[in-house]
Order: C-alpha cells, then sequence, then structure tokens
C-alpha cells in the first residue's frame, strides 16, 4: 500500500531514487525562465506593500511566504529534474534464482499454509507471476539447495525434503555456475534457518568483490504464535552401565507460558523417566534437570520428548534424540591407604555390589608391608605403590588415603600430578591425619594438582562438620541422594554430621566446591571439591569418617545413602578419562550419503602421543557388512589421526579403532554413529530476517518479503549490474509537484479570504 502511494505520488518506485542519480536538464531557454521568474518575485513583493490589516507583518510574511514556495516549484520544475539510471537490457543478462528445499520449507505457519506456497503459486507453472515478470527481463536459471546444491530446470521440481539449510554453500555454487556470463544477480527464496557449522562471512566477502548482489526472499514468520521446543540436550557421549544420569534439558516456548508439561526420557522406545515441569515466560529459555539410569549395554539412542501441544504450529522439535555408549565393563580404580582405619573398610564394602567399578587397594599394614586386595594378578603392586608411569597409568582412577607425602619418592609424587595432567585420571584425595597439610601435600606437584588450598600450620584442628550441598552441588549428579533436588536436599539434612582434622576453608580459583559446612571455629569446611587439571580431574574430601553415614546410630540399617554416594562417587572419578587410543567424530549423527570424519588420538603406555603407529578403522554396517578404513597421521599435530568415510545405510555404525607400532598392539577404541535424515531445520525455524537482511545489504542487494516481492523485478533491474543502458526519468511532472503548486495557491487564496484581503 505504502509503495503504490509513493508510485502514484512521485512516479517511480521508492528503489529507483535509492538507485539513480540525480541531475538537472538546465538549458538556456530555462535560464530566461529563470530570470522571468525572479521578476515576477520581485512584483509579488511589491504587490503586498499596500497590504493593511491589523496583523500588516504577520500577513505579509504569510502571503509571501506562500507565493514564494509556489514559485520555487515552479522553478524546481523548469530545471527539469531528473534520475539517471543503469538499466538491465532485457534477456541479455542471467539471472540466478535460489530455492531453498528444506524441509523447513515445509512449516505451515502463514495462513494455514505452508512457505512453500509462495514459491509453488510464484515461481513455478503457468501462472507464475513472478516468474513471468523474471522471466520477460532475464535468462532465469534455477538452482535448488539444502545439505546440497545443485541447477534444476525449474522450481517445479522441488520436493521440500532436504534435511539442512546450507546458505553459503548455495551462494558459492551458483556463483561458480554463472561465472563468466552477464550475471544481473542471485535471487534467494529461503527461510533463512542456516543450520551450517560454517560462517557465511568468505562467502559474501566474494560475492562483494565479484559484485554480484543478492536479493533475498525471507518466507514465513520470524516467531511462531504457538510451539514448544526441546532446544537442546547435554548428554555424555558414554557412560557406565548403571550410571544415574543428571541430563540438562533446555526448553522454549511461545504462546503457552506457564502451563505444565509432562517432559519423558525414551530409551529406544521404552520410557525410563517422566516428570512434570513448567514451562518458562515468553521469549525465555528453561534448563530441567532430568534424572534417568543407563541400565541397558550398548549404543543406546535416548529421546527426550514433551507431547503436542494443542494448536502448535510445529511439532517435529518437540523432541531431541541423544546416542549414548553405554559400556558394560569394570573400570579399574587404585586405593592407597596409608593405615588400617573404618573409611578404607566402609568404602569398599560401599562400592563391592558395583560390577562396573574394580577398586583395587593397597592398605600399607606397617614399614615396607603392604596388604593388597583385588588386584588382578599375584605380580600387581607386589612392591607397594607404583614406581613407573606404565604401571600407574594402568589404572583410570587413583584415591589416595590417610597417606603422607613424604613416603613418596619426589618422581612418584610428579608421576601422580602426571596422572591427572597427561594420562588423564580422576585423583581423589581423602581427609585423614596423614593427608593434606598434616600429610605434608602443600608445596608438591600433587598439592598443586589438588582444588583446595593447603593452608601450612601447625595448629592442630577436629571439628565436626554437617556435610550440605553448596548452590552447585545441589544439583550436581554426584551429591544427589535422593529422587530430586528437593528430596536430596533434605536427605543431607538428616545426615549425621562427620569429622575433620584437616583445615581446609579455600578452594582455588576455578575450583568447585560441592559439599560444605561449618565448623567448630564458625568457618566454612570444604567436604567435597573438584577441578578440572589438564587432561584429568582431581576431588578433594578432607574428611576422615564418611563410614558415619553408614554406621551412625540414627541412620536404618536398611539405609543405602552411604554405598550410593561412592558409587557415584568413584563412577564420577573415572568418568571420560582417556583411553591410549581414542576416537571421535564431530557429531554422533549424520544425513545419509554425508562422510564420517574421524579423528584419533593416539598414545603409548606412558601417554607420549606416537606419530609413527598404524592404525587402521574396522566399520561394520548396520547390515553388518565390514570394512577397513586406513587412518593416517595428520602431520601438524602430534599422535593425531584422521580418516573419513561415506555411509550407504541407514541405521548405527560400529566402529573399532586400533593402533599397532612395531608389531606392538597399543590398544583400541570403539565408538558409534547413527546415520539417519536429520530434524534440525525444525528447530529454531522462524524466518531468520537478519541474516537474509545481511546477506542483502552487504552485496548490495535487497531484503524483500512475499507481501513486496512484486518490485523484485524491477529492483534487479535497476541494480547496475550485468549488460545495462542508461535511462533519464524526467520528474517535473510528478504527481506530487502538481499537487503541492495547487495546495500553495490554494492556502493562499484562502488566507487572503479569512483575513479580509481578497
Amino acid at each position: 500500500m505504502v509503495d503504490t502511494l509513493f508510485r502514484f505520488l512521485f512516479k517511480y518506485p521508492p528503489l529507483m531514487f535509492q538507485q539513480g542519480d540525480f541531475t538537472w536538464g538546465l538549458s538556456r531557454p530555462v535560464l530566461l525562465a529563470v530570470i522571468a521568474a525572479a521578476g515576477v518575485a520581485i512584483l509579488a513583493l511589491l504587490t503586498y506593500r499596500g497590504v493593511s490589516a491589523t496583523n500588516r507583518r504577520r500577513d505579509r510574511v504569510v502571503l509571501v511566504g506562500l507565493r514564494l514556495a509556489a514559485l520555487a516549484v515552479l522553478l524546481f520544475c523548469l530545471f527539469r529534474p531528473a534520475l539517471i539510471l543503469k538499466a538491465a537490457v532485457p534477456q541479455q543478462n542471467f539471472l540466478g534464482v535460489l530455492v531453498d528445499d528444506s524441509r523447513s520449507m515445509s512449516i505451515a505457519d502463514v495462513n494455514g499454509q505452508p512457505r512453500s506456497a509462495f514459491i509453488q503459486q510464484q515461481l513455478s507453472g503457468q501462472h507464475a507471476a513472478l516468474l513471468d515478470a523474471l522471466s520477460q527481463r532475464f535468462v532465469v536459471r534455477f538452482f535448488r539447495f539444502s545439505s546440497s546444491s545443485d541447477r534444476v530446470p525449474s522450481a517445479h521440481d522441488l520436493t521440500f525434503d532436504g534435511a539442512a539449510t546450507r546458505l553459503g554453500q548455495a551462494l558459492d555454487r551458483a556463483r561458480d555456475e554463472l561465472s563468466g556470463l552477464p550475471l544481473a544477480g542471485l535471487v534467494m527464496v529461503s527461510d533463512g534457518a542456516d543450520t551450517s557449522d560454517t560462517a557465511i562471512d568468505e562467502t559474501l566477502a566474494g560475492m562483494k568483490a565479484r559484485s554480484i548482489p543478492v536479493f533475498t526472499v525471507g518466507v514465513g514468520q520470524e516467531r511462531f504464535a504457538r510451539d514448544v521446543q526441546v532446544t537442546r540436550v547435554e548428554t555424555p557421549r558414554a557412560v557406565l552401565k548403571g550410571t544415574a544420569l543428571v541430563v540438562d534439558v533446555v526448553l522454549s516456548q511461545t504462546g503457552y507460558a506457564g502451563q505444565t508439561v509432562p517432559l519423558s526420557v525414551e530409551d529406544d522406545g521404552r520410557i525410563v523417566s517422566t516428570q512434570v515441569v513448567t514451562l518458562p515466560p515468553e521469549g525465555e529459555s528453561a534448563t530441567v534437570k532430568v534424572r534417568f539410569t543407563a541400565n541397558e549395554a550398548g549404543p543406546r539412542t535416548f529421546r527426550f520428548k514433551v507431547p503436542t501441544q494443542k494448536d502448535e504450529q510445529v511439532t517435529q522439535n518437540n523432541a531431541r534424540d541423544a546416542l549414548i555408549q553405554v559400556n558394560d565393563r569394570a573400570e579399574k580404580v587404585l586405593y592407597y591407604e596409608g593405615e588400617p582405619r573404618f573409611e578404607y573398610k566402609f568404602l569398599r564394602m560401599g562400592v563391592k555390589g558395583d560390577k562396573n567399578l574394580q577398586v583395587v587397594s593397597l592398605d600399607r599394614t606397617a614399614e615396607n608391608k603392604y596388604y593388597r586386595q583385588d588386584v588382578t594378578n599375584a605380580d600387581e603392586l607386589i612392591g607397594g605403590f607404583p614406581k613407573t608411569r606404565e604401571e600407574l597409568f594402568q589404572y583410570r582412577g587413583l584415591i589416595l588415603g590417610s597417606v603422607e607425602a613424604a613416603s613418596f619418592s619426589p618422581e612418584q609424587l610428579r608421576m601422580i600430578a602426571d596422572f591427572v595432567n597427561k594420562r588423564g585420571g580422576g585423583l581423589l584425595m581423602l581427609g585423614g591425619r596423614r593427608s593434606f597439610n598434616e600429610g605434608g601435600w602443600g608445596g608438591t606437584p600433587v598439592g598443586d594438582v589438588l582444588p583446595v588450598v593447603i593452608e601450612n600450620t601447625n595448629t592442630k584442628y577436629f571439628s565436626e562438620v554437617q556435610a550440605k550441598p553448596t548452590r552447585a552441588g545441589a544439583t550436581y549428579p554426584v551429591t544427589q541422594v535422593a529422587g530430586d533436588e528437593k528430596a536430596s536436599a533434605a536427605k543431607w539434612n538428616d545426615m549425621p554430621a562427620v569429622t575433620s582434622v584437616n583445615a581446609i576453608h579455600l578452594a582455588k580459583p576455578g575450583a568447585t566446591v560441592l559439599l560444605s559446612g561449618i565448623d567448630n571455629r564458625k568457618q566454612e569446611q570444604i567436604v567435597l571439591a573438584y577441578q578440572r587439571y589438564g587432561r584429568g580431574k582431581a576431588i578433594a574430601m578432607p574428611i576422615q569418617d564418611s563410614w558415619l553415614w553408614k554406621m551412625d546410630a540414627r541412620m536404618p540399617v536398611e539405609d543405602t545413602t552411604h554405598a550410593m554416594f561412592w558409587r557415584r562417587l568413584i563412577r564420577w572419578l573415572v568418568d571420560g578419562v582417556p583411553e591410549q587410543v581414542n576416537v571421535s567424530t564431530a557429531a554422533d549423527r549424520v544425513e545419509p550419503g554425508e562422510a564420517i570424519k574421524l579423528s584419533t588420538e593416539v598414545l603409548d603406555s606412558a601417554y607420549v602421543e606416537v606419530n609413527d603407529s598404524r592404525v587402521v578403522a574396522r566399520v561394520t554396517a548396520p547390515s553388518g557388512k565390514t570394512m577397513d578404513v586406513p587412518v593416517e597421521w595428520t602431520v601438524t599435530k602430534d599422535g593425531e589421526y584422521r580418516a573419513s568415510f561415506t555411509p550407504d545405510e541407514s541405521g548405527i555404525y560400529d566402529i573399532k579403532v586400533t593402533a599397532a607400532r612395531d608389531s606392538k598392539d597399543l590398544g583400541s577404541a570403539d565408538m558409534h554413529v547413527r546415520v539417519s535424515a536429520g530434524d534440525a531445520e525444525y528447530f529454531d525455524a522462524g524466518m531468520r530476517a537478519p541474516l537474509l537482511k545481511r546477506i542483502a545489504e552487504e552485496t548490495g542487494g535487497r531484503f524483500f518479503t512475499p507481501a513486496n516481492a512484486a518490485s523484485l523485478p524491477e529492483a534487479i533491474s535497476y541494480s547496475g549490474r550485468g549488460v545495462t543502458v542508461v535511462e533519464e526519468r524526467e520528474l517535473w511532472d510528478m504527481p506530487a509537484l502538481f499537487l503541492l503548486l495547487v495546495g500553495l495557491v490554494a492556502s493562499e487564496w484562502g488566507y487572503r479570504r479569512m483575513r479580509g484581503l481578497a
């Protein structure tokens, strides 16, 4: 409506004024006319000298002003103003039309019609008005794009079932395809919902360098009226069987603020957890802690789902899938205790029933005398604590009880620090009379690894502490001792107090305190803290009798809190610990036909990078078909090997990577990748006008919507690209000038009548 009114008043659409150059058609007759007009203006001034009214001065000013304004309009017309435009020569220029062929174009969010309806009505078929207008001016070439880009004969061949949208790739393909041809520009019809991981900056710079304008047409709503979305799910890639998980699920919505909905977790179709959540306010997101247990081994696909709500515009974004490798194996942990004590006994009792934990214990009973339990063979730990890296690094976790630093050699202390830093293992130091400061650990390499500050004091310390979760610990999986956060907090309030002989009050920068309490000196005593250090993690638990959580008189005999806590703590200790061979991919799901890129790290038994190993990936397809893929060293980084292959089946692929050097096996690693059509197109699927506007502005084009797309052909014609001719469009006869002149003359006459001067 506004564009039509503008064209009526000023003869031409706004884009012509934006793209044209203003000029004057000045000539000798025009100069004479100017002189004559100046004389008339002087005469007009003299005619008002005889005006005699009460407000004589004001009347003169108003009447002279109106007459001079009318004369100025006449002078403007006499100067013959004009627009100089570069117009594309009809049928001498090519135009690339890029049409989004992805699934998000099937979303019905505009008057109940899918976004693709604009394409079908305006760019496909015999009565496509926009296509006819473009074809009359340009030689049109169509391109479809989603996860890939291709030339197509017409928009009639689109299916709108692409599983991704890659705008940059589409622009690059069209630019290269039309290279060398007289090109008026590119038209991109899309909702702008780019799902690629790469930035579009380089593509836009290339378009600008070649002076190729991109005219974007944004289809769809920028914001849905009613929609619930599972925006993000954060899960580990691999866990031990039986691990109790607390997963962050991010929900967002429009149109359902404050409503409660069930959020369920399905393990390959079987519901393993359900909880009721309250949807966040309009335009906000909420992070929900979801609890469930991974009880089935193997690659498991967990689905986090909210049921479809009434009148939802997009239903495909109500669920997210996550592939988790559930490992059924025994993780090996070394527990070294410097003296027999109850903590040692009850810790072992707590984890004894967990088949996925092998706690190998070494208890020093006297000088150079040790008691070993659960060793794999008769030679394991026969000489006490490991003296070589290879011997220590076979374990994934290390627990140090009440044992003094002086009992270790300097090399062993550095070795323990490297166990965390380089090997990536988990270190847990327990409280006791030979731990922390009391054991002389301050200033040692191990002290540097720990997440707490070891205060150097000779004052004896003893205090009772009621352990309670901190703000971070209230939601952390390892400190969850009941079904939900509220019940867990209540359970901690009922737990018996424990004691500490280690004054640990400060955590290091970057460390996180999960449990704490107030000691006898009214200071905060840290009970449980951790930090990431190098490739691994270090945990400090400076209390000496957590066994009271089992044996205190107030605790019921059937209470399993102590065992639950220790099982979760030690599982967390070994969670994510790397092996000698580690394999990863950028994503756990790829589209059919999309390459799977493998990145492998190879280390020797001392966890030093290996560059001369032979690495092979054995890939097993869902059908059982196998193939071997060689994995090559990247040269740019020590110990890093890469490979890729393209799957030809849908389903879950099993990938086993093995490495060997000089006929010696270095180890192997397993992972799984899911090959299936993705649903990324339905998440954050609102029309992204800012991105489409940016593409247009940075390349010299313009942004359109279906409402004003009819002016697209004219905008391209006068963009000045391709084969052009110069056109001069006169402006002196614009209706706006005539209406302004009539208005000024009528205003003068009306004012004279009103003041009695007529």
